[in-house]
């Protein structure tokens, strides 16, 4: 039993010791950021209007784009998981574009497409473009493959033989997916859902080339950041903080209900 027990903090040691420089990466900015918090300041940083203004529009446009993400990215996430045909890699390879492609040109993409001289918004009459819709618009094109990604890995891992059960035992396809698939999977689409929450938060690059960064209409927290590293290196840092306080609650969120859903 010794020499197992021994062989195990070995099995640990050696790779904990190979990793300490990348978890010092990770780690060390989080608590820099942290340290160099003036706490005296901190409420009085917060409770500015630019920053309250800031925090309702990026809830209001979050809690709006998760909306979108939850109704129509789960049908899409549905015929990732579960439907075979073929083509089905190209269908994937396309949701996961706006994950891989770099914030800046997802902005400059979605200004084209949809701005007033865009591919789409031109024969329409219409643009998107730096409102608050455009906000909502950007943080659901990087949020959704998010979800959808972690959302067609839960639903995959469903055993297609309850549903065939069900089936034959009378029930239709949504009583399927009502009384048997959610139901197995719905900790994991919580936990999607919250994963594409915090990236429409945090979401930057390709607001501020779409939506632009206008206080009071599409200046969410990233913008209001953005700007005070400019102009108010203190509020940034407050405004930063508040963001990393709120992606570990996300994240020990996602643990819990992962840890849950295990059990």
């Amino acid at each position: 039993m010794g020499e197992v027990a021994s062989a195990r903090r070995s099995s640990v040691a050696r790779p904990l010791a190979l990793s300490l420089p990348i978890l010092a990466l990770l780690v060390v900015p989080g608590v820099a950021l942290l340290a160099r918090v003036d706490r005296e300041s901190l409420a009085d940083q917060l409770t500015s209007s630019e920053v309250q203004s800031a925090t309702w529009l990026s809830l209001r446009t979050t809690l709006m784009s998760l909306c979108v993400v939850l109704v129509l990215g789960t049908p899409l996430a549905l015929l990732l998981a579960r439907a075979k045909f073929r083509g089905k890699w190209i269908l994937e390879t396309l949701t996961e574009i706006p994950a891989v492609l770099p914030p800046s040109a997802a902005g400059l993409a979605l200004l084209l497409a949809f701005g007033r001289e865009g591919l789409v918004g031109k024969p329409l009459g219409i643009s998107f473009a730096f409102t608050t819709i455009a906000v909502v618009v950007a943080q659901v094109f990087v949020a959704t493959p998010v979800y959808v990604r972690a959302a067609s890995n839960a639903l995959a891992g469903v055993d297609a033989e309850l549903a065939d059960a069900a089936v034959l035992d009378g029930a239709t396809r949504w009583g399927v997916l009502r009384w048997v698939t959610f139901p197995i999977v719905r900790e994991s689409l919580i936990a999607a859902a919250a994963l594409a929450w915090a990236r429409a938060l945090g979401e930057f690059g390709a607001t501020i080339l779409f939506a632009g960064n206008l206080p009071d209409r599409t200046q969410t927290l990233p913008l209001a950041l953005y700007l005070g590293f400019e102009q108010d290196l203190e509020k940034a840092i407050a405004i930063a903080a508040v963001l990393l306080g709120m992606a570990i609650a996300v994240l020990l969120v996602v643990r819990l209900i992962a840890s849950r859903a295990r059990t």
